[in-house]
């Protein structure tokens, strides 16, 4: 048995859809008895719809970066925490008051405020049918089960400055990852690495074979830590860091059955 690991935006799900090339390899790989599932930074409720819609059926789900980790029937394995007096404190940050919205997302549902033109939330929430809950930002410090806090940008340049900030003044309890326009930030050692490890450790998968793929920063640390791969139309700096370049999620399925 092999274990394949894939982020979602602009790795598995490409130009608005997902291939039927890395369709059919998900069915193979999963047919041969090998485990496959998605590592996102998108919210469970967000992802599965989408998922069962393009027909990729999954074994496991790690979402919100490895906020919180599900086996195939939806049962969460972890799930992390941020304390909301930390929340309240990012969110007073003057380039975290620049974004789109805030997002705090929770075991089954996102809760939404800072909401302004722009964010791609609420529309997302309508198209995939997800529950989100609208708050006042003064109910931030009320919040509770908070595992990620996500931000959205014009720009690439401000999604990344705003990270750094975050990471330099909030270091010893959060970590911050710019993913395109998108900052997520998860609890203090929360990444894809993390999160993959962890299910490795809950399934009890160990000394198996385990293949995982990404396009952006936040998947650099599973890129890393299992010596993996990503999709042709990442940047250079990804390339770079990954061991292979493979045309679509599928390709690298399909070479390592």
């Amino acid at each position: 048995m092999k274990i394949a690991a894939s982020d979602y935006d602009g790795t598995l799900f490409r130009n608005r859809t997902i291939s039927d090339e890395t369709i059919q390899g998900v069915h193979e790989w999963r047919a041969a008895g090998n485990k496959f599932g998605p590592v996102s930074g998108r919210d469970y409720g967000m992802l599965m719809p989408q998922l069962k819609h393009y027909g990729i059926e999954y074994d496991f789900a790690i979402c919100n970066n490895g906020g919180i980790i599900r086996d195939k029937e939806g049962n969460v394995l972890y799930e992390g925490n941020i304390d909301s007096h930390v929340l309240k404190a990012m969110s007073e940050e003057v380039l975290v008051k620049h974004s789109f919205h805030f997002a705090f997302s929770a075991k089954d549902v996102t809760y939404l405020c800072h909401e302004s033109e722009g964010s791609w939330i609420t529309r997302e929430a309508k198209q995939w049918d997800f529950p989100i809950i609208k708050i006042d930002e003064s109910e931030i410090l009320n919040l509770t089960g908070i595992h990620q806090f996500s931000l959205g940008f014009k720009t690439t340049e401000e999604a990344a400055e705003c990270a750094e900030t975050l990471n330099k003044k909030f270091s010893e309890n959060i970590c911050a990852y710019p993913n395109a326009r998108s900052v997520d930030i998860t609890p203090i050692g929360v990444s894809k690495r993390q999160g993959l490890e962890c299910l490795i450790n809950a399934m009890n998968w160990h000394n198996l074979e385990v293949f995982v793929i990404g396009d952006e920063v936040n998947d650099l640390p599973m890129i890393s830590a299992f010596n993996g791969y990503t999709v042709d139309t990442a940047r250079d700096v990804i390339k770079k860091q990954a061991n292979k370049v493979f045309s679509d999620v599928g390709a690298m399925l399909k070479f390592f059955l």
